[in-house]
């Protein structure tokens, strides 16, 4: 770990208040599963993360840490270690709009570099347009592959009743993110309203869209949503599925992918 990167995941903690340190004990575990609850609203048969597989991935050597505002936990972040000096963030949650999930990944990559780790993987649902942003704008991942129903039927408030079809996020610690291309681009998904209309995937750089609250969509317009996940299913995961590139997101919240 360098001090640069140190200093970057200090000055994040302080400015949004919080403390951040790993967690070891299993009264520290229960209270990231109570949070993670409170999140996702999850069926208690389809935790995000069960207590007794944090108490073994700290044990192993994994990245269990939470985020603390005085002596309540307000963000929480749990992975294992994988392949190709790889740590996969499994979960992260914590407190919308105050930079905790933020302050939580610069930690991450800091515990990451300092054991010799060059890359974090996650995964997350590509119609989750602040998500999307955050992971390639804020942190420079990339996504890698298209995971068609990866986690299959999730029961909890914020997916059910949706296919879980998922982008695999890469953060290459140790390199610069590709840029996004300066266009001309095709517009192979675009909105139109609240429906998605898709159109052509044939150019040189090629824009995919988002709904833009895909949430609130599947609660008052299930039918839509399931328009959105199909379309960007067809075009964007068509698209990786043939090899071509992720490289950015607009502003307007859309997928950039070069081709060729």
């Amino acid at each position: 770990m360098t001090s640069a990167e140190a200093a970057a995941a200090r000055e994040a903690a302080e400015k949004t208040g919080v403390t951040i340190r790993e967690l070891r004990e299993i009264h520290d575990f229960q209270e990231v599963y109570r949070l993670y609850d409170d999140i996702w609203h999850p069926d208690p048969r389809n935790a995000p993360v069960p207590v007794e597989l944090m108490i073994g991935f700290a044990h192993t050597g994994g990245y269990v840490a939470g985020a603390y505002e005085g002596e309540s936990l307000v963000g929480a972040s749990v992975g294992f270690l994988a392949a190709d000096r790889t740590l996969h963030s499994h979960v992260t949650g914590a407190v919308v709009g105050r930079g905790i999930g933020y302050a939580l990944k610069l930690h991450q990559r800091a515990w990451c570099l300092e054991r010799g780790l060059e890359r974090v993987t996650w995964t997350f649902d590509p119609l989750v347009r602040r998500n999307a942003r955050f992971n390639l704008t804020k942190l420079g991942a990339r996504p890698e592959r298209y995971l068609e129903d990866f986690y299959g039927v999730m029961a909890d408030a914020i997916n059910e009743g949706d296919a879980s079809d998922r982008l695999l996020a890469v953060w290459r610690l140790t390199e610069s993110p590709p840029e996004p291309s300066a266009g001309p681009y095709t517009r192979g998904v675009e909105a139109d309203g609240n429906r998605p209309v898709i159109g052509l995937a044939d150019g040189p750089a090629v824009l995919v869209a988002t709904p833009y609250d895909i949430e609130t969509l599947r609660r008052e317009d299930p039918e839509a949503a399931r328009a959105w996940r199909l379309a960007v299913r067809e075009v964007l995961g068509g698209l990786m599925g043939s090899g071509e590139r992720v490289t950015g997101f607009t502003d307007n919240g859309e997928y950039v992918v070069e081709t060729g």
